[in-house]
């Protein structure tokens, strides 16, 4: 509800704070004292158009702070928190609007800027105003079978028609989806099976490139050593006639010396000693040199055959990682990727043989939760149909005590096209009001009066009365040409409306008035050559004075203070 509205220079009003309470409050005062100035600030407050005209004169701008108390399961919260602007179950939330001289518009809630749709949008599920020339709330055909729902159906019914339709779309998407994939697979069959079989061929494994670039290059390297390992031993075993090798040079060496020894058999002279015992150094050496490259050509041969190389397995390794990388560069994936792209592909194909007995089996499961969706429905049209009558009656029994016996009050339930069904069902529910007999019924915005209108919405708040989750409901002049036992009836039934909301009338009907829980007074005063407006709460005698001002105009008599003791009276 409404608890607090703060207004600060907007038009004769300099300065307004009001303090509100719950159950039925009336705000009297003579034409002209600014009761409309006090709505249109609370406008302000609720997004409604401002203009620099509302700004008070010699003033930069013009303020108004409305704060509510809400339920914790309040609807509010949901938008609130769907924002991100904080607010805890339990503290106010404070609605803020500026208007600058130059005509701009600044918005707050709970002191976090935000636009002015986000605060029509907040403002529409605290408070409705029905006024002489705006309806808001139910006059808003969009709201009409939520509220038929919440008069009379069953929330297990709607919630059944919620989950059948929800299930019905997901199968739906489903199937759409299932359609989509079939059809593109289908028209890429050819290249599908190609590159399965393709890849099947070439079976990849995960991890697979980086065992065989290992093993690519051990080989690579036992290439290296056994090319070295030969080409030693192939200096060392030549049998070039022109390049005889190490081992032919160092024996035909050994074959000189020789000649040079005594027993050589030579005619010569014998040779000093020192030249024989060099030369048998000599050849003592050669033999050493012969024996240790034999040592070697030995050694080699055992390395050649330990370091063997095989040029077979280099290809096949080779061969096998180039076709790997060569595949994951033609389907652009990594090399291990390759084979998750197989299974993938695979399963597409097997999705594409196996595919129309799955459509056939989603199409059917689509078609029955369909029906199961319209034989839902249709069991909550007929309970709202059923509700619908009810309402009827109960509507129509509260408008003859407030002058609307001739008007006609009817709910229309019109079945959609199955293009518009929804989890809320297979039609839409309509207010209509036919005012007058012989008159055709129709939006109850545009076929009753303002005053017609603002009874016709008292009587509907009464019958739906704590439906609509608004806390608080602002009546403007809802007395409008009516008077006696009608106006005791509409502050009769305010009075009553107030059990379950907070109630707000602007109001000239003293009977009104004197119904009500709590009274403040709209009026003016001029001060310094100002003209301003003011709100003043009154107290019981203040009250009856009020109340008799209305019965009699500018002058009080004893009898106008009588009658308004009477109403109050009667009122209490």
């Amino acid at each position: 509800m409404l608890t607090n509205l703060s207004i600060r220079d907007v038009v004769l009003i300099e300065a307004l704070d009001l303090s509100l309470h719950s159950g039925f409050t009336a705000l009297t005062g003579e034409t002209g004292a600014g009761k409309s100035i006090l709505l249109d600030s609370l406008g302000l407050a609720m997004g409604e158009r401002g203009n620099a005209g509302l700004v008070r004169a010699g003033a930069t701008e013009a303020r108004v702070t409305a704060c509510f108390e809400m339920p914790a399961e309040h609807a509010a919260f949901a938008m609130l928190d769907e924002q991100g602007i904080p607010a805890e179950a339990g503290d106010p939330l404070v609605l803020r609007r500026v208007i600058s001289k130059e005509g701009r518009s600044r918005a707050w809630v709970n002191d976090q800027p935000v636009g002015l749709a986000l605060l029509r949008r907040i403002a529409m599920t605290l408070i409705e105003i029905q006024g002489q020339h705006e309806q808001m709330g139910l006059a808003d055909s969009t709201t009409h079978r939520g509220l038929l729902d919440a008069y009379g159906i069953k929330p297990s019914l709607a919630g059944d028609v919620a989950r059948a339709f929800e299930t019905w779309k997901n199968l739906c998407a489903e199937l759409e989806t299932a359609r989509r994939e079939l059809d593109e697979a289908a028209r890429e069959e050819e290249w599908l099976r190609h590159t399965v079989d393709e890849l099947a061929t070439l079976a990849p494994q995960p991890g697979e490139e980086s065992l065989l670039a290992e093993q690519r290059h051990g080989l690579q390297q036992a290439e290296r050593r056994g090319e070295a390992v030969a080409a030693a031993l192939s200096e060392l075993t030549s049998r070039d006639r022109r390049n005889p090798g190490p081992g032919a040079a160092l024996r035909a060496a050994s074959r000189a010396l020789l000649r040079l020894l005594p027993n050589a058999g030579a005619a010569t002279p014998t040779q000093p000693d020192t030249q024989e015992s060099l030369a048998t150094e000599a050849l003592t050496a050669l033999e050493n040199a012969e024996n240790a490259l034999a040592e070697a050509e030995n050694l080699l041969s055992r390395l050649a055959t330990d370091t063997q190389a095989n040029p077979r397995l280099l290809e096949d390794t080779e061969e096998r990682l180039f076709a790997l990388r060569t595949a994951a560069r033609k389907h652009n994936v990594a090399v291990d990727d390759l084979a998750g792209l197989l299974a993938t592909l695979s399963a597409r194909l097997t999705g594409l043989e196996n595919g129309a007995t799955q459509l056939e089996a989603l199409q059917k499961a689509t078609a029955e939760a369909r029906a199961t969706y319209i034989e839902t429905a249709r069991l909550l049209t007929d309970a709202r149909t059923r509700a619908a009558r009810r309402m009827e009656q109960a509507v129509t029994a509260e408008l003859k005590p407030v002058k609307l016996e001739k008007a006609r009050f009817l709910v229309e339930i019109q079945p959609l096209p199955a293009e518009q069904w929804s989890r809320h069902g297979v039609e839409q529910v309509t207010f209509l009001i036919a005012a007058n007999p012989g008159q055709p019924a129709g939006p109850l915005a545009k076929v009753a009066s303002g005053g017609e209108l603002s009874r016709l919405m008292l009587a509907l708040k009464l019958v739906l009365a704590g439906q609509s989750g608004i806390g608080t409901l602002i009546f403007d002049e809802i007395d409008a040409g009516v008077g006696g036992a009608t106006a005791a009836a509409i502050g009769e039934r305010l009075h009553r409306l107030a059990q379950n909301v907070q109630v707000l009338a602007v109001t000239h009907s003293p009977q009104v008035a004197a119904s009500a829980d709590a009274h403040l007074r709209i009026g003016k005063q001029t001060r310094n050559g100002q003209t301003q407006t003011h709100a003043t709460p009154l107290n019981h005698t203040e009250r009856q004075e009020e109340i008799a001002r209305m019965l009699a105009g500018d002058t009080i008599t004893d009898a106008a203070r009588a009658a308004a003791a009477s109403l109050l009276g009667s009122g209490a």
